[in-house]
């Protein structure tokens, strides 16, 4: 009888240390992709550019994609950008690309930076392309973007226009934005 209540409690024991509280499937959240293309020119810049970089024109593409937790709050996000100019003259030196937090008609600081260094975008014959993925952006600014993507410019800075030399609302102005589908995380 010992060894039968001695087996019971064992095994007791036993199970009790191998269950689990944890629900087997847990959610984790959403990622979301949103995508920008904005078309870039020379005319959108305050002031207005009348130099040799006046004719500069391009495309942003700027995928942002962000990680939401269950309550719907951002809490990661990065963006790939895919940047094309034209209409520069031979030789331009491209020094900076960035997303700042702007209405259309008015300048503000530096929002997102594109990691982009001074001759990295090379353009040769008036154009040129590159490509910058894994660009970190905070949250808060992920989701300012998300909620105004009007009140956020892209521009492309040059050495002959350092301020910037073209530039694009990410909405409006003939921005479009694809939101993108939320997937699990």
């Amino acid at each position: 009888m010992n060894r039968l209540l001695a087996l019971v409690v064992g095994l007791s024991v036993l199970a009790v240390g191998c269950s689990s509280s944890t629900p087997l499937a847990v959610s984790q959240g959403t990622r979301t992709t949103s995508t920008f293309t904005v078309p870039l020119s020379s005319v959108n810049e305050v002031p207005l550019i009348t130099n040799a970089d006046a004719g500069g024109a391009g495309t942003a593409t700027i995928a942002l994609t962000v990680i939401r937790d269950d309550s719907g709050n951002i809490t990661a996000a990065t963006a790939d950008l895919q940047i094309s100019v034209t209409g520069f003259p031979p030789g331009t030196i491209v020094t900076d690309a960035h997303i700042h937090n702007g209405a259309a008609g008015s300048n503000a600081g530096v929002y997102v930076s594109s990691g982009l260094t001074r001759g990295e975008l090379v353009i040769t014959n008036g154009s040129g392309s590159i490509t910058k993925n894994g660009i970190n952006v905070p949250a808060d600014r992920a989701t300012a973007i998300l909620n105004n993507p009007a009140g956020h410019y892209f521009n492309v800075h040059t050495a002959l226009n350092p301020d910037g030399a073209i530039r694009g609302q990410l909405g409006g102005g003939g921005a479009t934005v694809d939101p993108g589908t939320a997937v699990p995380y």
